[in-house]
């Protein structure tokens, strides 16, 4: 029986100086991964992420892009490893995105790279422009936090990330009357995260309007694959939504378990990231996914993933 598997891709925060380092220096695809990105943006890119240092890789305008092109590498190593795995959906967390754009084959990796390097500087200078924070709001219903926040000014919720994981987003000021009020209706604790600006949230607008003729310009075709976008949190597959949800995403909500539901409904029995770091297997958790999730982040992961697909044959 042919499993139906899900490639997953992680955003911006998965980042971590010498990631995608031993597929680079194992396969020679991984290394021609980071190669065509260097040559394209016309700057080390790969000598940043292999080597850092940590604040300047944190920079949102090359956060976004190392871990595009990381993704990238490492589902390319994974495809050349295991021809025969095709994706029966593929969805990325915020930024994880566009690596499901371009893994499903809607778009090139060229084409996506240009794509991801202009969301990295707009986004770079909406937040320096209108300073912002985000703070994750755990114990508390996503319901009641919409309903809070939606009576206050400059507060948003961003993320949908999982039962009792939300996390909201807007002025430094507003965050802060938020978690005072939160925690009054019941909220266990709220976070602040340590994040350039407040994303997905209004005061991305900036950043939204300079993408829009980017996304509209962008050469994305139909493909087969089927794609679960984070606006609205389910199947996107005409081109002219799959624009619209891109450029929304600036400033909505991320609804990431509400796409995971998705999946499970649609009868999806492993779960796999690929890119840096296991946030999105984590995620899995806790929205309750019972079947298999395993990640993609070492080499060292390919064998694990080799030994998962024999003890289920």
């Amino acid at each position: 029986m042919k499993r139906k598997i899900a490639f997953l891709f992680p955003g911006q925060g998965a980042q971590y100086p010498g990631m995608g380092k031993d597929f680079y220096n194992a396969f020679p695809i991984a290394k021609e991964t980071y190669q065509e990105a260097d040559d394209l943006l016309q700057e080390n890119l790969s000598q940043l992420i292999f080597e850092g240092p940590e604040e300047l890789l944190t920079q949102t305008k090359n956060s976004q892009v190392a871990i595009f092109v990381t993704s990238m590498a490492l589902l390319r190593t994974f495809q050349q490893q295991f021809p025969e795995i095709e994706p029966a959906v593929c969805s990325g967390l915020s930024l994880g995105e566009y690596t499901a754009l371009c893994a499903s084959k809607r778009l090139s990796f060229s084409a996506t790279l240009r794509l991801v390097r202009e969301r990295a500087r707009l986004m770079n200078e909406a937040c320096e422009k209108v300073p912002g924070t985000m703070a994750a709001v755990l114990g508390l219903d996503a319901e009641g936090i919409r309903a809070a926040v939606q009576q206050m000014d400059g507060v948003w919720v961003a993320n949908y990330n999982a039962p009792g994981q939300t996390v909201i987003s807007g002025t430094k000021q507003g965050i802060e009357k938020a978690a005072v009020l939160l925690k009054e209706r019941g909220a266990k604790r709220v976070i602040p995260l340590t994040v350039h600006g407040a994303f997905h949230s209004g005061l991305m607008q900036s950043a939204q309007d300079g993408l829009a003729p980017f996304v509209e310009a962008a050469p994305i075709s139909d493909s087969p694959i089927p794609f679960i976008m984070n606006v609205p949190g389910n199947f996107t597959s005409k081109t002219a939504e799959i624009r619209r949800n891109l450029i929304l995403q600036v400033t909505h909500s991320v609804c990431w378990e509400q796409g995971i539901q998705a999946m499970m409904a649609s009868g999806i029995d492993l779960y796999l990231e690929i890119g840096c770091g296991k946030t999105l297997t984590g995620l899995n958790k806790k929205i309750g996914v019972t079947a298999s999730a395993l990640s993609i982040d070492k080499t060292a992961d390919l064998e694990a993933f080799a030994n998962h697909l024999e003890m289920k044959v």
